[in-house]
């Protein structure tokens, strides 16, 4: 039931902003003529603008690292929150996520890694993400451990 709110509420922002926008335009335009609709598309590209910007910032810095490598799963498990799309995450990472699951097909999975072997694994349904899991490697059996000033056995 839960999810079926959440595809609903995707697809009902996926049609109230653009109708937003027609609104915002006309009231404009019945408010101050043409200077109106001048003022509101222009408002209009600039959020456009900004948002385009926001994008194209985040994927040119995931560009520079290599793909699915984070500095430490840990800390992306402790800033992820259910519902943020790929592009945060992105920008979280400053890294494109490893694609673990088959292209072209939800859900999603993307896996980010750090260097101690540590994998997060995120899955995103419709851009947004669902749930993930903090994979930790296993610490071997035979390591011994020892409290600082005593000697190894």
């Amino acid at each position: 039931m839960r999810s079926c709110v959440k595809i609903g509420a995707m697809q009902i922002q996926k049609i109230f902003v653009p109708l937003a926008s027609v609104v915002l335009v006309v009231a404009a335009y019945r408010a101050y003529g043409w200077s109106g609709v001048a003022i509101a598309t222009g408002a209009l590209v600039m959020w456009l603008l900004l948002h385009f910007t926001r994008m194209m910032q985040a994927l040119k810095r995931a560009a520079e690292r290599p793909i699915g490598f984070v500095d430490s799963a840990v800390m992306l498990n402790a800033k992820l929150r259910p519902g943020v799309n790929l592009l945060h995450v992105v920008t979280m990472t400053r890294a494109l996520g490893e694609l673990v699951s088959p292209k072209d097909s939800q859900p999603e999975l993307f896996r980010w890694t750090d260097a101690s072997e540590s994998f997060v694994t995120c899955e995103f349904r419709q851009g947004k993400l669902v749930k993930w899991e903090l994979v930790r490697p296993t610490q071997p059996e035979d390591a011994v451990t020892t409290t600082p000033g005593t000697p190894a056995p």
